[in-house]
């Protein structure tokens, strides 16, 4: 039966290219966000919270900014902050990963029981409390999430790691002399690429989120530079009114996370 529920919500090839496309468009506009002719930073009272149209695609905020660009530039925030942040914690939950678990013994003790400790703490809290005490801004948001959302990718790397280390490849490098700076980096860090993107892809999504909920709170980026989170948080005010001004980058977080899980999911069926 539940081979059955899971065959059923099995994701299809098609839903994994459309997640794909519509990260690589999201990630082309942000790009290529300055050769949009509005920077969303000027301001014009006289047209503030236009609805959409075809002057203001996605109208124009409270203080007549164009939408679509604070948008566009809000997409750089945003998936830098995911992305980056990602690549971060993943450098170092692999390393500490891989280490634990190709050693093992007392080395791999000591980690787990760092990282369990570590996991015991709420992280949204920490970094919640850190970023308000350092001064804001996307690149301390970037070094907060990264340097505290290492620990889920430690333990699945010691787990995959345990299980690649016994495989007859190791043993014969091991054998012959080959330095185990190698046959981590050789046999085991490749070996473990497959299980890590499906980590990656799923983490991006929660980064972005972290970050959105931050800016949402007054915590992350701050006024004249926008996120989505930013902008969400701009737009209660005008919630009765001006629905336009939550839609929009509350659509773009939703299509963002949806495609990131989707893939990272896609993925984890795959391998």
């Amino acid at each position: 039966m539940m081979k059955n529920l899971k065959n059923k919500f099995k994701y299809s090839p098609l839903s994994f290219k459309f997640s794909v496309i519509a990260i690589i468009i999201l990630i082309l506009a942000a790009a290529l966000a300055d050769f949009y002719p509005q920077n969303g930073i000027d301001t014009d009272i006289l047209n503030s919270l236009q609805k959409p149209s075809s002057a203001h695609l996605f109208g124009t905020d409270d203080l007549g900014r164009d939408y679509f660009a604070r948008a566009l530039h809000g997409a750089r925030a945003s998936l830098s902050v995911g992305i980056i942040s990602v690549i971060v914690s993943t450098i170092i939950g692999s390393i500490v990963g891989i280490t634990s678990g190709y050693f093992g013994g007392k080395v791999d003790a000591i980690i787990m029981r760092i990282v369990d400790v570590l996991m015991s703490v709420p992280s949204f809290f920490l970094i919640l409390i850190l970023n308000a005490v350092l001064k804001p801004g996307i690149q301390n948001i970037i070094i907060i999430i990264g340097l505290f959302n290492w620990m889920g990718i430690a333990r699945l790397m010691r787990a995959e790691t345990l299980s690649i280390k016994q495989r007859e490849y190791v043993s014969y490098a091991k054998m012959i002399g080959i330095s185990d700076k190698k046959i981590m980096l050789k046999h085991i860090f490749r070996n473990v690429l497959p299980t890590l993107s499906v980590a990656v892809s799923i983490n991006v999504a929660g980064a972005i989120l972290t970050e959105s909920s931050l800016s949402f709170l007054g915590l992350g980026v701050r006024q004249p530079a926008s996120s989505w989170g930013s902008m969400l948080k701009d737009a209660q005010q005008y919630l009765g009114d001006y629905s336009y001004l939550a839609f929009f980058p509350g659509l773009l977080i939703l299509i963002t996370v949806l495609s990131f899980n989707v893939i990272g999911d896609y993925l984890r069926e795959e391998y």
